[in-house]
């Protein structure tokens, strides 16, 4: 019989919580980032990397998994832990995100959704059900209701209806997810910018005992201040004993923020994207390694990061790899990334534990506030 599937919270610091979500293939700490696998890797990282900065769970996604490799081929080869060489917890999301804004020539309607590939075009139908049955496929450990997220601005109407949709979706994704052992499925709370939108899909959700509980349609455009908003409001709706996972987010800030507010878990894929665009995030805030005020220094990102990729290579050496679209650039400044998120993470952790986290996020926001070293 496996595990089952569960969460404790540890600690609690204000709002912030320390927890641990217990599952078969490992523990996940949180306050935790999910690193963004979205086809089967982690871009420009090793697995083994990924895991020696910290992660205890990274993210895939069930639409560019479907597409290709396919997802039954995925299951014929073990699954995607076994495929993609990541023997710990995985979460999958639901594909949602992906149908509604990259493909064309989508039609909803309350079965599912009918779209295009965004690769080659060919005619693809998503439904709540094979939503759940693709990610049983990838053998995934948390799976995410399919859900339609509005991007905003929108008409309440339209949001209203959207999320309406979603809880209808919910319930039929919980009836075909049943009971796995040691698994979990998470439903998802929409409502775009609306207070009252947000405690209705909150409170309906909650009613359903889910395993868990993500807020999605944030971090789409809106002002921080507007997603911390739904956050203050929505958060106290849900179970105090079940993980609240933010859909997206995001930056380190926003991350600080949350944390403040209740939220468990993260994924974005700023740290692997920004990564692969010469820029690196440090506890001085971002550093633009493609500036030309790099090309003749010496020292490197962080002479106190554990990371070797931000303390043993020079920002001389980091800027050439950049400017010359070098892959190595790539690989280092987004091992230098997830380091960082990851660290941020443990910083997080330890502070709750303390009790000394608003204290600590203010010396980190400090930190990135005085700016990065001088030219040399």
């Amino acid at each position: 019989m496996a595990k089952p599937f569960s969460f404790k919270v540890l600690a609690t610091d204000g709002k912030a919580r320390r927890g641990v979500i217990d599952m078969p293939r490992g523990e996940i700490r949180t306050p935790a980032f999910m690193p963004v696998g979205t086809g089967g890797t982690v871009k420009t990282m090793y697995m083994d990397q990924v895991r020696g900065v910290g992660a205890d769970i990274i993210l895939g996604n069930t639409y560019h998994l479907m597409l290709r490799p396919g997802a039954e081929r995925v299951a014929r080869l073990g699954g995607l832990h076994e495929f993609a060489r990541w023997p710990h917890p995985i979460l999958t999301d639901s594909g949602g995100f992906q149908v509604m804004s990259l493909s064309k020539l989508r039609k909803l309607t309350e079965k599912g959704v009918t779209f295009r590939s965004h690769i080659d075009g060919a005619a693809y139908e998503m439904s709540p059900e094979r939503s759940i049955e693709i990610q049983g496929l990838l053998d995934s450990d948390i799976q995410m209701q399919l859900d339609e997220c509005t991007a905003l601005p929108a008409e309440m109407k339209e949001i209203e209806r959207a999320m309406e949709l979603s809880l209808r979706w919910a319930e039929r994704c919980k009836t075909a997810f049943g009971d796995q052992p040691g698994k979990a499925m998470f439903g998802i709370v929409q409502g775009g910018d609306n207070a009252a939108l947000r405690v209705r899909s909150a409170q309906a959700l909650s009613a359903m005992d889910l395993k868990g509980y993500a807020i999605g349609g944030l971090a789409v455009g809106e002002p921080q201040a507007v997603m911390l908003e739904m956050l203050d409001i929505t958060c106290p709706e849900l179970p105090d004993n079940k993980p609240r996972y933010l859909m997206g987010v995001g930056t380190p800030d926003d991350i600080l923020k949350s944390v403040a507010r209740g939220i468990d878990m993260f994924d974005c894929v700023m740290p692997t994207r920004a990564g692969r665009h010469g820029l690196a995030y440090t506890r001085r805030g971002k550093v633009n390694l493609r500036n030309a005020r790099h090309a003749d220094d010496p020292r490197p990102l962080d002479e106190e990061s554990d990371c070797p990729a931000a303390r043993d290579y020079s920002r001389a050496y980091l800027h050439h790899l950049v400017r010359s679209q070098e892959a190595l650039g790539a690989m280092l400044l987004t091992w230098n990334n997830l380091s960082y998120y990851q660290n941020l993470m443990q910083d997080i952790r330890a502070a709750i534990e303390g009790s000394a986290f608003e204290a600590r996020a203010a010396e980190i926001t400090e930190g990135w506030a005085r700016g990065d070293i001088s030219v040399v």
